[in-house]
């Protein structure tokens, strides 16, 4: 008897952290320094020189890829946790000498997109780490890239040079102008669907304005709880965030109060219309209704009378004379004008 042995268990792969980083950057007066740096070679420059700030970007990465960059930067274990799993509400929290914030992304589908027939906006997350000498962006989702917004700010030197807040102003800046855009595009598909609520004999897709308005209360949960981060970070919440860069906060708060304003009509116009629409399919069943119960008196009136002649008694009215016939049809076709005409009269047919 022979025994097979068992096969070699293969070790597992790592995926290397570079896997995970969009880029990594050391900016120094405001001006990106030549060369592809490691996360703890970039922070170990930073701080031999005692200027400047790294910048790294990380995509969707998992707990054991991030734990290495937040031993080096001696991230909190909580913020790191929720940067790992996402699904955060937007929030603003401080960890001693570091900011950890949370937004929500949103990117219009539309409805004529494939496989969106359920699915108006597309949400996804960015969250911040802020320290003294380095930002940490982490997205979340396939629609938030920050790479034009690293571009932007490069071209910007005295910009960058204010520091990792200043990242963090233009990340906040750009999620809000994001809200914006689908606003625009949410109330051109608002403005179509009231359209067609409102035009007469109109087909109603009520199911769409239901999918609408669930839209709108996802987008409301990304976007509300926005302002109370934005409002701390204007009025000094930490010393990280210097005061020339707070006053750009102000204009990203103000930007954000016309979304939730947006917002919020279009909840209460999704609100309307669904109503409206409600009505408007009411009154075509009553009208449906009321056509089948007219064709249903017009079709009764020559059964009932063919049932009684059907009944085959000896003596019968006109049965047996020449004309009764003809007189039973004629009798059949005056009634059955005569509600047709009534029931005309009354818009019922």
């Amino acid at each position: 008897m022979t025994t097979r042995s068992a096969a070699p268990l293969l070790p597992k792969l790592r995926v290397p952290v570079s896997a995970y980083v969009v880029d990594c950057a050391v900016y120094v007066d405001g001006r990106r320094l030549p060369g592809r740096w490691s996360h703890d070679g970039a922070l170990a420059e930073v701080r031999r020189r005692d200027d400047g700030f790294v910048w790294i970007g990380l995509h969707e990465p998992d707990e054991e890829q991030i734990t290495s960059i937040a031993e080096v930067f001696d991230l909190h274990e909580l913020a790191v946790e929720d940067a790992v799993h996402a699904h955060q509400r937007p929030k603003l929290e401080r960890y001693e000498d570091m900011l950890f914030m949370v937004l929500k992304t949103v990117c219009y589908i539309g409805n004529h997109s494939p496989g969106a027939e359920n699915q108006v906006v597309e949400t996804g997350e960015v969250m911040v780490f802020v320290g003294p000498d380095f930002v940490i962006t982490v997205r979340h989702g396939r629609h938030s890239s920050l790479r034009d917004v690293r571009s932007r700010l490069e071209e910007d030197p005295e910009q960058l040079a204010l520091g990792p807040a200043t990242v963090l102003h233009a990340v906040a800046d750009r999620v809000v102008d994001t809200y914006l855009e689908v606003t625009e595009a949410i109330e051109d598909d608002i403005d179509a669907m009231e359209e067609g609520v409102f035009t007469p004999r109109s087909t109603i897709d009520a199911e769409q304005i239901y999918v609408m308005k669930r839209e709108i209360l996802e987008l409301r949960r990304a976007v509300v709880p926005l302002a109370t981060p934005l409002r701390k970070l204007t009025e000094g919440y930490s010393a990280l965030v210097p005061h020339d860069v707070r006053s750009y906060f102000r204009d990203v708060d103000d930007h954000l109060v016309t979304v939730v304003e947006r917002v919020a009509g279009f909840n209460e116009l999704l609100t309307t219309l669904v109503d409206a629409a409600l009505a408007k399919i009411t009154m075509q069943q009553n009208n449906d209704m009321r056509k089948i119960t007219s064709y249903a008196a017009l079709i009764t009136v020559p059964t009932m009378i063919a049932g009684i002649y059907g009944m085959n008694f000896e003596f019968m009215p006109e049965l047996s004379h020449p004309l009764g016939y003809p007189a039973v049809l004629l009798a059949i076709v005056v009634i059955c004008a005569y509600l047709f005409r009534q029931f005309r009269r009354n818009h019922w047919l």
